[in-house]
């Protein structure tokens, strides 16, 4: 099997959850595609703690995921909102799937706690795995992974013959 003979130390996946692979990454991005841009309106809707709410935005701040945006209102201090970057904005398709993924699999009985529609038609939103011919795949049986110009091979492993 080619995959077994290459490092995963360079891994675009664990690169990735490196940055939004806890649980709380993952639920403040949810509350910012959700509209929520202010730090004590995150952390009241979602119950982070301060101390691990600063540290996530710190996080995706320092990743290029957030942009630090100041704002006052009349009589306070200047505060900071929280904006997605084009960057963050490509994380949606993930908050969806995992949405979608929750939804089947460990929604409450009586069904999903929220509904994601598209705001122009009202349809439900669905992730789509597609390659770029257009064909629509149905799982990975139906893909192949190869070595990519930065896979590096394991010490000792030779090419499959």
């Amino acid at each position: 099997m080619e995959w077994l003979e290459y490092s995963t130390a360079n891994c675009s996946v664990q690169r990735t959850l490196d940055i939004v692979g806890d649980r709380w990454t993952m639920i403040v991005l949810r509350e910012l595609f959700n509209g929520v841009h202010r730090f004590e309106q995150m952390r009241q809707h979602s119950g982070i703690s301060e101390s691990v709410l600063s540290n996530r935005l710190g996080k995706l701040v320092d990743a290029g995921i957030l942009d630090v945006v100041p704002y006052r209102e009349a009589g306070s201090r200047t505060r900071r909102e929280y904006r997605l970057t084009g960057k963050g904005r490509d994380l949606y398709p993930i908050l969806i799937a995992l949405l979608k993924w929750g939804d089947d699999h460990r929604a409450d009985p009586e069904g999903p706690s929220l509904t994601v529609v598209h705001r122009d038609c009202g349809a439900p939103v669905d992730v789509v795995v597609r390659c770029r011919d257009g064909h629509d795949l149905n799982g990975p049986r139906e893909a192949e992974t190869h070595a990519g110009p930065a896979a590096r091979r394991l010490a000792g492993r030779r090419p499959a013959s």
